[in-house]
């Protein structure tokens, strides 16, 4: 098979856009947290309903990671949310419950239990509606700056708490901060999971890398139309080259130096 027919069977393969949720804002209730770099990752409720009307509206699926594996039929997109908020059980499982739609909650277990997210009894009734229960380390610290031991706690231990927890196996998991590197991804394969996800812009197709999931941030503030061109994948190309430039400034100062200076440049923390 030359290199053209190579490219051609790449840019012909079906793809499927994993959305990567965080906390959902409702007026009144305090967030989790409140610095800048966090609060640009939190939708507010309204906003997530319209886009679970979008979906509806345009015939769309919300799947699970795993059901995405598996292989499904028709338009769609992956719905995950990261950290483990108690909002994942208040407002985001229900709306997407009530409309038919998968979704895989990547949970950060040291956080279970404090305020303003999932108790282990929250995370049981998430399980208990059907939904696909994932792995955000230990404690969120970004993975590609740990030793190897340290590591292989916030990964394996946090999984095995997991399905402790739960009583079912825990085979998806998602990068804190989207920061990884090889021995990331290889303790990950190694601890038992099935799948690693990052945050790096791309859509994901049969030939993609099972760990090294791509999936889309949705910010806050994301309208509508915005939504529909992520969802379809519109433009994710304008989103990956950034993920490059960023990448190579974090390699060339390492996380810690690179976010000091985000934050002062940008008013964020992540």
């Amino acid at each position: 098979m030359s290199s053209a027919d190579v490219t051609l069977r790449v840019r012909m393969e079906p793809t499927i856009v994993f959305l990567m949720y965080h906390e959902l804002e409702r007026p009144g209730r305090p967030l989790c947290q409140s610095d800048p770099g966090y609060v640009r990752y939190i939708l507010s409720e309204v906003d997530f309903r319209e886009h679970v009307k979008s979906l509806t509206a345009r015939g769309w699926s919300g799947w699970s990671v795993g059901q995405a594996l598996q292989g499904v039929a028709g338009s769609g997109v992956v719905i995950t949310f990261d950290d483990g908020c108690e909002t994942d059980l208040l407002m985001a499982g229900p709306l997407l419950h009530e409309h038919g739609m998968g979704a895989t909650f990547y949970v950060t277990t040291g956080f279970v239990g404090k305020k303003g997210y999932l108790t282990v009894q929250q995370l049981r009734e998430l399980h208990g509606l059907g939904f696909e229960i994932g792995c955000h380390s230990m404690t969120h610290p970004y993975l590609s700056d740990l030793d190897t031991a340290r590591l292989r706690n916030e990964v394996a231990g946090a999984k095995a708490q997991l399905e402790q927890w739960l009583g079912s196996r825990i085979e998806h998991f998602s990068c804190p901060g989207g920061r990884y590197n090889p021995q990331v991804q290889t303790v990950v394969r190694e601890s038992g999971f099935a799948t690693m996800a990052t945050s790096r812009n791309h859509a994901n197709g049969a030939s993609t890398d099972r760990f090294e999931l791509g999936r889309v941030a949705v910010l806050r503030g994301t309208g509508v139309e915005t939504f529909e061109k992520l969802s379809s994948g519109r433009g994710l190309w304008r989103l990956n080259l950034g993920d490059e430039v960023r990448l190579a400034a974090k390699r060339a100062l390492g996380n810690s130096v690179y976010d000091r200076l985000r934050g002062a440049l940008l008013g964020e923390g992540k």
